[in-house]
């Protein structure tokens, strides 16, 4: 496992999370007056939010865009569109990538469908499609309303790396991408939450099959046309092609100009200005029209703002085309706000609704960051505070130690499943761990909720029928999805619970990436080979095998783990060997471990960090930074400790075993490394420390 905050650098923005602050020291703006949301209130906001040191760090263009009651209350632009040539963003002209802000478009066109006729909520999506290949062992079909509420139960199905490309000439279509990449369903439809971003490019398919047309000509002559968004569109050419904003990646560098697949992208191709989106928002909280332009009823409109699910009334998940707001510290995610957020390479972007205020927001911005996790509970603790201000919750039963047991286990993230919390009880109380924030208490303020004792946010649980909890949702490691507990690891026969190693191999269990079978045995003492090595990092972080022909190494041809090992190729983490092969299957040294998770973090924390990390015993020179980093971010088992001197002596010539290897995989799922490493910053580190 390349830990959860590894693996987030290899399949979303190289941003880590915003610093949280404790609960005690969360904003109390809540409390404040509001200001009213006016022209002039609205520049003074934006001219101190843009000025803010914390800001200018990570900005190189952005738009804002704000409506109230029908009206444009401000548009404006911020920082440079294009900063080579100093060109600045133009809220008129500025085209930005809207990313997943897209889906509520795609949303908007099938309620079109809906109101039509032509599309049905409750029926199969293939009443639409066509029969398709795929597999559902539940007897309960995904239907549209489960496309559009991201309950549809398949297997996590996210856009591929080569997705994003620089080929600009071959053209895929939504159907051919579909087929090709079609899911399986893993949980049955409509009982889970999973941000899915193929349910909505499927949305996109059902849309061109019950309308007739290109899914790009219908959302032109029946969104974009009669809004007037003439700055809107999902290919990439002509004017929009020529006004987009240039994308910089987290550190300012510019990123080459990319084409997506399939060229029209329901679920994140859409491309527009923030103008042409204040339109879009003037629309929808007007019911649905804008002079005399109508695109949805406004029963319709009043109907995508229902969330359809939820794990608590304050953690809302979905409604038809929009999603839950980001969580305030003591607040949760109001029912009464409505967002989406996007993300693509280089753009970002946010958009949130208070229809009870008559009230949209937009911000878009081109370069990774974490703007809009600033910008939003900025913008409501000025500007409407009582959506910040501390829940109210009627009276609850207490839960005892003994009850909270339910609680326990190990929880995957439904979509990332690398990023994985550990909840149990200590000392009486719910206890929460994870390799982002480590461990803190849960505090009990309602039925299956419980507040985050260190960032103040809500987490919540759906219970079974036989009372154990099935997933939670919390608000820091993954907001846009369950996660969901893993059944009790029961050990081995030659694992009992008895054993030092117990724990890890159950958490494995649990987590699925060892055999759950008390009765057969483990060989905790045996060696791990090399390709055995990769492959369980690689499915442990969420990683898939390559799908590149030209194998690395002539030793893979016909290996049943090529894959896997070509993977970790081509994300830098294996070199080979001296002989030009790769060995699979020799049994790996703990210096090779350590060298090949070495390579994965050393950008991300390199070794003058570890340099007075103490060793004893031997180790080849070519691995000494990497097993000083492995000791210093305590990726080993319980049979090693440091000596008196606080030097360890990691074995590092010595073959990995089994045992130890589960030890290193549950280390990296549960160390908190970021702290860890923000700690060797502040002091020298020693062995295990």
């Amino acid at each position: 496992m390349l830990s959860a905050a590894l693996v987030l650098t290899l399949t979303a923005p190289a941003v880590q999370a915003a610093a949280v602050p404790p609960a005690s020291t969360a904003p109390a703006a809540a409390t404040a007056a509001a200001k009213p949301l006016t022209t002039e209130n609205a520049a003074a906001f934006l001219k101190q939010f843009f000025s803010s040191d914390a800001v200018k760090a990570q900005l190189s263009g952005a738009v804002v865009v704000m409506v109230k009651d029908g009206k444009t209350v401000i548009e404006e632009g911020f920082g440079f569109a294009d900063k080579a040539a100093k060109s600045k963003v133009d809220p008129d002209k500025t085209v930005f990538r809207l990313a997943s802000v897209s889906k509520t478009f795609t949303a908007t066109a099938a309620m079109q469908l809906v109101e039509q006729g032509k599309l049905d909520l409750k029926a199969d999506f293939q009443t639409y499609t066509g029969p398709m290949a795929f597999d559902n062992p539940f007897g309960v079909p995904v239907t549209v309303g489960d496309l559009l509420s991201h309950t549809t139960g398949f297997r996590i199905q996210d856009p591929l790396p080569e997705d994003i490309n620089q080929d600009f000439t071959t053209k895929v279509s939504i159907e051919d991408y579909v087929v090709k990449h079609m899911p399986p369903v893993v949980r049955e439809p409509g009982t889970s939450y999973m941000y899915d971003n193929f349910a909505s490019l499927l949305l996109g398919l059902v849309v061109e099959k019950a309308s007739g047309m290109p899914y790009e000509d219908y959302m032109q002559q029946h969104v974009f046309a009669p809004l007037k968004m003439g700055s809107s569109g999902f290919l990439l050419e002509g004017k929009l092609k020529d006004n987009l904003a240039t994308a910089y990646d987290a550190t300012g560098k510019e990123v080459d100009l990319y084409n997506v697949t399939p060229t029209v992208m329901p679920h994140g191709g859409m491309l527009s200005t923030g103008d042409d989106v204040a339109k879009f928002m003037t629309a929808f909280l007007n019911g649905g029209a804008v002079d005399n332009n109508r695109i949805l009823k406004a029963d319709t409109v009043q109907s995508m703002e229902e969330y359809r699910s939820a794990i608590h009334p304050l953690l809302p998940n979905t409604t038809y085309g929009f999603e839950a707001p980001i969580q305030l510290p003591g607040a949760g995610s109001s029912p009464k706000i409505i967002t989406k957020a996007g993300d693509l390479i280089g753009f970002s972007s946010y958009m949130f609704l208070i229809p009870e205020q008559n009230t949209g927001v937009f911000i878009g911005y081109n370069q990774q960051s974490t703007l809009r996790e600033l910008f939003y509970p900025a913008f409501i603790q000025t500007f409407f505070p009582q959506y910040a201000a501390p829940v109210k919750l009627d009276a609850y039963k207490p839960m005892s130690a003994d009850t909270l047991k339910a609680f326990t286990g190990y929880y995957a993230d439904l979509r990332i499943k690398s990023l994985v919390s550990t909840v149990s009880v200590q000392n009486g109380a719910l206890t929460i761990n994870d390799a982002f924030l480590g461990s803190r208490k849960l505090i009990q303020i309602d039925d299956n909720l419980f507040k985050d004792e260190l960032t103040g946010k809500l987490t919540g649980f759906a219970m079974k029928a036989d009372g154990q909890s099935a997933y939670m949702k919390e608000p820091y490691l993954n907001p846009f999805s369950y996660a969901q507990k893993g059944p009790d690891g029961v050990g081995y026969a030659d694992v009992p619970a008895s054993h030092p190693y117990a724990t890890p191999v159950q958490m494995l269990q649990s987590l699925g990436y060892l055999t759950n079978d008390a009765t057969l045995s483990f060989q905790p003492e045996a060696g791990v080979t090399r390709a055995q090595y990769v492959r369980l990092m690689m499915e442990s972080s969420g990683l898939k095998g390559s799908t590149t022909e030209k194998l690395a190494f002539p030793d893979l041809q016909g290996h049943p783990d090529a894959a896997y090992i070509q993977q970790a190729v081509e994300i830098g983490m294996i070199e080979g060997t001296a002989s030009g092969e790769f060995q699979p299957d020799r049994v790996i040294s703990r210096q090779e471990a350590a060298v090949m998770i070495w390579r994965a973090y050393n950008k991300q924390y390199p070794d003058k960090l570890f340099e007075k990390v103490k060793l004893s015993g031997t180790t080849d020179k070519w691995a000494v930074p990497a097993v000083k980093m492995a000791v210093a971010l305590g990726l080993y088992g319980p049979d090693f400790k440091p000596d008196a001197k606080g030097a360890m002596d990691y074995k590092s010539r010595a073959a990995l075993s089994k045992k130890e290897n589960a030890a290193i995989l549950y280390a990296l799922f549960t160390n908190p490394i970021d702290q860890i490493v923000a700690g060797l910053k502040e002091k020298p580190a020693e062995a295990g420390k």
